[in-house]
């Protein structure tokens, strides 16, 4: 199956980010195959909030990992989440910004358009 896909406006998928090298595969871009049982579809710009709630559910983003070439991340990263994890974190108010363009179509299998333009990251 391809890695390539559309975002959830339906344009191409754009890279989310080159560092941290992000993604399923490690190559920028939230793209996703039926091996990626996680789903790490939304390109967020990731929040201390959002990084302290995803501690304490048991993920830890923030420590670094260099066995799996993870440097940790810090507020303001941009970084490809689980489509259930981020979907959780809008359930108790703490999801971070999301990269509209930059997130995968089949985030829409999770959550809704909607909610994640409530949530779009727009550059300054």
């Amino acid at each position: 199956m391809t890695r390539s896909g559309l975002n959830v406006l339906g344009g191409e998928l754009i890279p989310c980010s080159y560092d941290p090298l992000t993604g399923y595969f490690r190559d920028g871009c939230c793209n996703t195959t039926e091996e990626d049982v996680g789903t790490h579809v939304i390109c967020a710009k990731v929040t201390q909030a959002f990084l302290n709630y995803s501690r304490s559910r048991g993920n830890d983003l923030m420590t670094p990992r260099p066995e799996h070439r993870f440097a940790g991340l810090k507020a303001g990263d941009r970084w490809c989440l689980c489509a259930l994890r981020w979907l959780e974190a809008f359930q108790a108010g703490v999801a971070p910004p999301v990269v509209l363009e930059s997130t995968h179509q089949k985030a829409l299998q999770y959550v809704t358009l909607e909610q994640l333009r409530e949530f779009a990251w727009v550059p300054h």
